[in-house]
């Protein structure tokens, strides 16, 4: 069963505050949101296996612990998820990245595929698909669909805001996956605006409107 963790470090706290103010510009924001996905990134690996290995050090020969070669995939949705990419890899540089699109149909006001690329090896694969926003959790339920119809048995959730009806909706269209979440929000406004939220978190990374 899976589980929700929200972040309480104080770190990650701080550093959420500046990424919600809304006269951050463009440059901080950025900025802020690489760190945060990388100090999220030291809690969320906190369970990677290790294994035992014989090194020297410069004064004796030693028993001391590696990674055991575990093979990690981040999967940003596109686009905002992008601005979280390279804050992990600054942690875990050998992981791959893939992506997918989504983009939500006029009419039903569902999320549809429109591109999907990742490793060739999926099934070996533990995921973590990352996107700052987690509100009605339509793109959050889909992308984690792509994913599984592609093979994939281990996945992770991690956005910087969500709203509770966006847990709820992942939590119950895949109850096996974590979620982890650097601040849980009050709720989503009648324009599905995730409230206090942050705003639209792409426009604020790349200068849009």
């Amino acid at each position: 069963m899976g589980k929700v963790y929200v972040f309480d470090h104080p770190l990650i706290q701080h550093k959420l505050t500046y990424i919600r103010k809304k006269g951050t510009g463009t440059k901080d924001f950025r900025e802020l949101v690489d760190e945060v996905a990388t100090l999220m990134a030291f809690e969320i690996t906190r369970d990677l296996p290790l294994e035992d290995i014989e090194i020297d050090t410069p004064v004796s020969k030693a028993t001391s612990k590696i990674l055991s070669g575990k093979k990690l995939g981040i999967i940003p949705i596109l686009r905002a998820g992008l601005g979280m990419v390279d804050g992990i890899l600054k942690l875990i540089p050998a992981a791959k990245v893939g992506h997918i699109g989504l983009y939500r149909d006029p009419e039903t006001l569902k999320p549809v595929e429109y591109y999907v690329k990742l490793p060739s090896d999926v099934e070996e694969r533990d995921f973590i698909v990352v996107d700052p926003m987690l509100a009605t959790g339509g793109s959050a339920v889909e992308a984690i669909n792509s994913l599984k119809k592609r093979g994939a048995k281990s996945i992770k959730f991690m956005c910087l805001i969500a709203a509770p009806e966006g847990v709820e909706e992942v939590k119950t269209a895949h109850p096996d996956i974590d979620i982890f979440i650097a601040g849980l929000d009050e709720k989503l406004n009648e324009k599905g605006y995730i409230v206090p939220g942050l705003g639209d978190a792409g426009d604020r990374l790349y200068g849009t409107k």
